[in-house]
């Protein structure tokens, strides 16, 4: 920094802890989710949320499994009252979902908070104050037994009234906010004394929230502090132990995985880490690196699309394409190394074994995304991206020879555009440089068959115009029986061709002049039932060795197999050679451009 001041910020100080156990632990299941969503997450929006907004949001927490969520601040919002009034008088909660509710310790919030969840099953009511010296010192100017005080009081206050309505069950959660920044004996004496005006037993737990208010330190240093309150907490038995991260160092999901080490046993976040500031902890993100480690997570993000549409259209903030799990970009490779590393992980990806798919660490179907934007193509990306989104997303598979050739032509393609080229722009490029590019119109065929037991023959025909089945056949048209002897007759760009061969294929090739050999055959079909079309793909080889590929698209497989015959011979067209270079390509697109 141009004006660094050395002294003006100092670090945070580290937590006597030298037999730490965290760092050797693994996390073994999921924690108690709670979505601070409509509450945290509502009250750092530009615009906050109306009640029928809220319920949409609320609705979809529930779809996806959260079983503790934060409502609101009841006692400050007239639009939050009416909301947790809604969901209680219309019984619109699911009897394993609980509410929570916030409240400052003030004794006129407390009772409108009461006021607010009565008639509930289960409530939480969520209780805090700031506890770190500069709050203590500068914003509220109170000593630690002044605190203490406060907190006596008004979790006595919550108790009384909560022990007037017995219909409910009650649990209060404590946090002493800003508790990453306060001293730790201070934090723990917070804790025993809301714990001890509430009553803590086997019948009256408690919830221990220790949040890092405003990130202030390592992540590594917030573990250490929650495995220094889990060991020193009294009646640990009796306490669910909850963190509630931020963001402003970027690490609060490391935060959070590192307090479950620690010995945290919940956590509270939002949905794609909304919240003041940087946000809360990223409950998806949380929830999913769960997931990839072989744990239950506990949630349901199989349709992470609608998830985040909602949560978008609701807090009428974006996702940006880069958010972990959930980003447009986030499982689409563009580098050509990469993509062929992904193209080989899926050929090699067994159905019954662990996921092993490089540069892939989820699988996108796990989250109801489709395979269609793995991978994607720009002028970055090699030849294997390209046949991933023929093959994949249009079932045309090309050899390895053609892959290189054709790159040539998509590379020059983008390095002229400069954009991402999908899929269905590919193909059409990949028509107008192989498709029946020999000027093939029509044909006529005679199949003559020599009987064993009779000198007496029969013909067949067939044209271009009547296929005898719009669906491929399955019987390669390169060659008849050793007994036949198939005539064809062409017509390419008006001039007739004739041809006698044992095949169609041959007699076509002979027709053409037999300048050369067929190399490589293959035909497949694209699309399903009536619909589908016969593709078929030919590599020829003429008679000064070079070898030149063309490809046919018909109703029929025959006609296909001639299409791409006549394409690939060069016999009759005056198709270009394949460029030799990429300079020559971008050259010649940029001669045309200027003209």
């Amino acid at each position: 920094m141009p004006f660094f001041q050395p002294n003006k910020y100092s670090p945070t100080a580290p937590v006597a802890l030298p037999d730490r156990q965290w760092p050797s632990r693994q996390i073994q299941q999921a924690p108690i989710w709670l979505s601070t969503d409509l509450r945290d997450g509502n009250q750092s929006l530009f615009e906050p949320m109306s009640v029928s907004t809220k319920r949409r949001l609320f609705d979809e927490l529930v779809r996806v499994g959260l079983k503790e969520i934060e409502v609101g601040f009841p006692a400050a919002s007239q639009t939050d009252f009416d909301f947790v009034r809604s969901l209680i008088e219309q019984q619109a909660v699911p009897s394993n979902v609980t509410l929570m509710v916030m409240c400052q310790m003030r004794e006129d919030l407390i009772r409108r908070t009461v006021e607010a969840v009565h008639g509930a099953p289960r409530v939480i009511v969520h209780l805090y104050n700031a506890t770190a010296p500069v709050w203590r010192d500068t914003v509220f100017q109170l000593s630690v037994e002044g605190v203490m005080s406060l907190i006596q009081q008004h979790v006595g206050l919550l108790k009384t009234l909560t022990d007037a309505c017995p219909g409910t069950q009650w649990v209060l959660q404590y946090s002493p906010e800003t508790f990453n920044a306060t001293e730790l004996l201070v934090a723990l004496q917070a804790c025993h004394t809301a714990m001890a005006a509430w009553q803590v037993s086997a019948q009256r737990p408690v919830i221990i929230n220790l949040p890092t208010t405003v990130e202030n330190a390592t992540p590594n240093v917030f573990a250490d502090q929650i495995e220094w309150m889990d060991r020193h907490l009294q009646s640990r038995e009796h306490i669910i132990l909850s963190v509630h991260t931020h963001n402003d160092r970027g690490t609060g999901v490391a935060a959070a995985e590192l307090a479950q080490l620690a010995g945290a046993q919940r956590v509270e976040g939002c949905l794609f880490g909304n919240g003041e500031r940087s946000g809360n902890v990223d409950l998806v993100t949380l929830a999913l690196n769960l997931h990839t480690q072989g744990i239950d997570c506990g949630l349901d993000f199989s349709q992470i699309d609608r998830t985040a549409g909602i949560v978008s259209d609701c807090t009428g903030l974006p996702i940006h394409p880069r958010h972990p799990y959930v980003g447009e970009l986030v499982h689409t490779a563009f580098s050509g190394s990469h993509q062929d590393a992904i193209r080989k992980g899926f050929a090699a990806q067994q159905p019954d074994q662990p996921w092993q798919v490089p540069y892939l660490p989820i699988d996108p179907a796990d989250l109801g995304r489709s395979y269609q934007d793995v991978i994607r193509v720009n002028s970055q990306s090699g030849k294997g991206g390209m046949a991933f989104l023929l093959e994949q997303q249009l079932g045309v598979r090309l050899p390895r020879r053609l892959q290189l050739e054709f790159s040539k032509i998509v590379q020059a393609e983008l390095d002229l555009s400069g954009q991402e080229i999908r899929a269905e722009a590919l193909w059409t490029l990949f028509q107008q440089h192989y498709v029946n590019q020999g000027g093939y119109e029509q044909h006529t065929s005679q199949q003559h068959t020599q009987s064993a037991s009779s000198n007496q023959s029969h013909f067949t025909d067939s044209t271009k115009n009547s296929p005898s089945s719009r669906s491929p056949s399955n019987k390669s048209p390169m060659s008849g029986s050793s007994e036949s002897t198939v005539e064809v007759q062409l017509q390419i760009h008006g001039v007739e061709k004739r041809g006698t061969g044992n095949g169609i294929l041959s007699a076509v090739a002979a027709a053409l002049g037999g300048a050369g050999q067929i190399v490589h055959f293959e035909e497949t079909s694209l699309g399903h039932g009536t619909d589908g079309l016969a593709f078929a793909l030919i590599e020829w080889q003429d008679k000064a060795g070079k070898r030149h590929f063309g490809a046919g698209l018909a109703t029929d497989s025959t006609t296909a197999a001639i299409q791409a015959l006549v394409g690939a011979s060069r016999a009759v067209q005056d198709r270009t050679e394949p460029y030799s270079t990429l300079d020559e390509r971008v050259d010649t697109h940029r001669a045309e451009a200027i003209c």
